[in-house]
């Protein structure tokens, strides 16, 4: 089969490879319909999430149909199924509290030390996103194994179009949980940093929760008229000092929630951003996390931060005495999806939530190559990209 495989910094490669083939009795191989690209795919591509091989298969969101299945799978064949990005037992003790990220037994046991040692325990299996979360071949190929199909993969009705639900794979859950974390109130005034897909889902979910005011910050004119399309307030942060404007749009107290939909590679001036820059061109690892410390410092005493954005390593200058003074709550973690997928469904079905608004480009999976490299460096144009095999 065709499949999009890592080589390194900046240099992933359409290549044949082997054909997945059942290996559990809890497996299905699924033939890919629909793929798409994720900002977190990005942090692969430039080369800052560890443990990465060349010639693996990388990917998270994807869908399709069910073309082989395990004796003990729930799916049968020529059923259309999106598959979430995180790999669950649906037995353990996590999966049990529906906290399915951190599931304890799909990441192999050869794998769990490489998290353990770093995080204190080992995290729980993701497709196609390096060793340390189990490596498993992803979704951005012609055909993907699915381990665990009886707990994963939800079936969608023939009614719906791919793009309408690609999505539940990945990004709109992620949207939900992180406007979810934030403990949303009535007329509350939240403010997100980031507005590429998952920024522009949190919106989208922040609005729908009863947020009063979101103020989406960013500096892509592209992405910043999304959000404002989806009834945002803006702040270009290139030409804006963010704090200062927060404070003048919420009366002097600063917003009630704060997201953080950036992650380990945001942008900046700050001196301490631009180290966190020149560390990770050298290979220190440093997580660039300057979003997140804006957000803690911009956001309301006693007020809430929620972090979807994807973080791997460790940060300087980190101001861990306004999170205490102020009195703040912090919430983050990989996304349940299995969790939210069937209610997100159902309100993409009742019409409730738009999925294809932020979708710009339609290719097929051999011009892979060519999507990340504009994914990369047009992210104004190339707001979302879905690829076919």
């Amino acid at each position: 089969m065709r499949a999009l495989t890592w080589h390194g910094k900046h240099d992933v490669r359409v290549d044949t490879v082997a054909d997945p083939e059942i290996i559990n009795p809890r497996d299905a191989v699924i033939k890919v319909t629909s793929t798409a690209i994720c900002g977190s795919d990005l942090h692969l591509y430039d080369g800052v999430i560890p443990t990465m091989k060349a010639g693996d298969i990388i990917g998270h969101e994807f869908m399709g149909e069910v073309v082989e299945t395990g004796p003990k799978s729930s799916l049968q064949k020529g059923q259309r199924v999106v598959v979430p990005f995180t790999i669950s037992c649906g037995t353990c003790y996590f999966c049990g509290k529906q906290q399915y990220s951190a599931c304890d037994n799909s990441n192999p046991a050869e794998n769990q030390d490489i998290s353990a040692t770093t995080y204190g325990h080992a995290v729980g299996g993701l497709f196609g996103y390096s060793h340390m979360t189990g490596g498993y071949s992803g979704g951005q190929a012609e055909y993907v194994r699915v381990p665990y199909s009886d707990v994963g993969p939800i079936v969608v009705p023939d009614d719906l179009d791919d793009e309408q639900v690609l999505f539940l794979s990945d990004i709109l859950p992620t949207g939900w949980m992180a406007a979810e974390n934030a403990d949303i109130e009535a007329d509350d005034i939240v403010a997100i940093w980031g507005c590429g897909p998952v920024g522009l889902f949190t919106i989208q979910s922040a609005l729908a929760m009863g947020a009063g005011k979101v103020i989406a910050i960013d500096h892509y004119k592209g992405r910043l008229d999304l959000a404002k399309q989806l009834g945002a307030e803006i702040i270009d942060f290139h030409q804006t000092d963010v704090r200062e404007a927060l404070m003048t749009m919420t009366g002097g107290i600063g917003p009630d929630a704060v997201i953080d939909a950036v992650g380990m590679e945001s942008h900046g001036f700050a001196i301490d951003n631009m180290m966190d820059v020149a560390k990770q061109k050298i290979g220190v690892g440093a997580d660039r996390a300057s979003a997140l410390k804006q957000a803690i410092l911009a956001v309301r005493k006693g007020g809430r931060i929620s972090m979807p954005g994807v973080y791997g390593g460790f940060t300087d200058k980190f101001p861990l005495g306004a999170l205490m003074e102020k009195g703040l709550q912090l919430k983050t973690g990989q996304t349940h999806v299995q969790r939210y997928m069937k209610p997100l469904l159902d309100k993409i079905q009742s019409g409730e939530l738009d999925t294809t608004f932020l979708i710009s480009h339609r290719l097929p999976l051999e011009q892979a190559p060519t999507a990340y490299k504009n994914f990369k460096k047009n992210k104004s144009e190339w707001t979302k990209v879905v690829l076919k095999p």
